[in-house]
């Protein structure tokens, strides 16, 4: 669909409060709902009511002395998201296709969104038996490689906010559906520094994930690599998958600037 054909389905309020986010700049980091009705060429209760609306999400905050309005912490945190995911792929993408040939097994990376592991990239095994391309999917965190190995790095804030959130819901029997039970688990991850999916979404699949950590000293991601359980034994997943893992999300955290600190 062209941009001209896109336009035809553009929702006016949202375009005026994009509109509105835009006036802010350098030059101008405040603005009055007098400055922007005059920018915007919009009736003064319109534009109150569009900054109520963000300030309410976080996209905008009121200065309480001047009453202007500036940018709130909401757009800095897209901001950050942004340059993760666009740094984070590109970084990854060659380190990725090495590791894949090297084990000969699909390989992927993904990253933790509202407390769900979406995974971005994949490179797969030409092998015949192997497991579906899974991009774009959001798969439950408690039970993937991806996702626990991920939490294995969340403050006690963190977890507390996503053992609300989520239910540890049983997909096999496997899967872990104690929360202390998991906490126990997921020091086990931190302490080895990989995660290990043992059948717990889906029979028949294992998978491995080590975190990838960004300049911030933050898990920025995961690295894994996933297939039939046939072929994943513990011993080749000890000896061979979870170092050649370890090394490569080590690679991939490196070029994104983490110290090891």
């Amino acid at each position: 669909m062209q941009k001209k054909e896109k336009a035809e389905y553009m929702i006016q309020a949202v375009s005026h409060a994009l509109d509105l986010m835009e006036k802010f700049s350098e030059e101008t980091p405040e603005l009055g709902i007098t400055e922007l009705s005059k920018k915007l060429k919009l009736h003064k209760n319109n534009v109150f009511r569009l900054l109520a609306t963000l300030e309410t999400r976080g996209y905008v905050e009121q200065n309480r002395v001047t009453g202007n309005y500036h940018l709130g912490l909401k757009t800095l945190e897209l901001r950050k998201n942004f340059i993760r995911q666009m740094d984070l792929l590109p970084q990854a993408r060659p380190i990725l296709l090495a590791l894949a040939h090297e084990c000969n097994e699909t390989c992927y990376v993904a990253v933790m969104k509202e407390f769900r592991s979406v995974y971005l990239d994949v490179v797969e095994t030409p092998q015949v038996v192997r497991i579906v391309s899974r991009i774009g999917s959001r798969l439950p965190a408690h039970c993937t490689a991806a996702g626990k190995v991920q939490l294995a790095y969340f403050s006690e804030k963190e977890l507390v906010s996503f053992f609300a959130k989520r239910e540890l819901t049983r997909f096999t029997p496997n899967t872990i559906t104690d929360q202390e039970e998991l906490r126990r688990h997921l020091q086990e991850i931190a302490d080895q520094g990989y995660a290990i999916d043992d059948e717990e979404l889906e029979a028949g699949v294992r998978g491995v994930a080590a975190p990838i950590h960004s300049y911030e000293n933050r898990v920025a991601g995961a690295l894994i690599i996933s297939g039939p359980s046939m072929r994943f034994t513990d011993e080749r997943i000890k000896r061979e998958l979870a170092p050649l893992l370890v090394r490569a999300a080590g690679e991939i955290s490196t070029r994104l600037g983490y110290s090891g600190k």
